[in-house]
């Protein structure tokens, strides 16, 4: 079509083809939202069987060193979410650094902020977080995932009322005279 009035010099043809094509790739737009948005929604709940499975992966492997990338994940997620181990803090029992360690203490990001001598020791619980990570990851990542649902929601509803409008300038168009030169191809004075 666009190819035909471009040869024939009618620009209502090219017109026409642009909007096509334009109206193509908004409702692949749209349809890219949706199938994100329903996806989203489908696989929050399978969120925590794969949380559950990563973080028994890395517990298993924090040896306790600074450079080690999961003993500092362990670490940073333990004191930015106010939480010690898997379940509750019981849960480093048993880890290889647990055993490995004999000092029947948590790593020191386990002590709560107010504790100012905690050591980490399983002897004093009080000064341990007692919730644990995972609960507090999943709430957290299916938190994430429903402002992302709800983004791609609105800007799905905000490109919907945009097509809606398009469609009722182009069709109220016909009826305006102002558009009438542009369609029988007179020119202006």
């Amino acid at each position: 079509m666009g190819q035909c009035g471009i040869t024939s010099s009618k620009t209502v043809l090219v017109f026409l083809n642009l909007i096509f094509w334009f109206v193509i790739i908004l409702l692949l737009v749209f349809v890219t939202e949706v199938v994100v948005v329903v996806l989203g929604y489908v696989y929050r709940a399978k969120v925590e069987n794969e949380v559950d499975r990563s973080i028994q992966k890395v517990y298993k492997t924090y040896n306790g060193t600074n450079p080690d990338a999961a003993s500092r994940a362990i670490d940073y997620v333990q004191r930015q979410l106010h939480c010690c181990g898997i379940h509750n803090y019981s849960d480093w029992e048993n880890t290889d650094w647990f055993k490995e360690t004999k000092n029947q203490s948590v790593p020191l990001s386990c002590c709560r902020e107010t504790a100012r001598s905690c050591n980490g020791s399983l002897a004093q619980p009080a000064d341990l977080y007692a919730e644990g990570c995972e609960a507090l990851v999943v709430k957290k990542l299916q938190e994430i995932m429903m402002h992302v649902i709800w983004a791609a929601l609105a800007f799905a509803a905000i490109q919907l009322l945009g097509m809606l409008c398009a469609c009722i300038v182009l069709c109220r168009r016909s009826r305006d005279p102002a558009y009438e030169l542009l369609i029988t191809g007179g020119t202006y004075a």
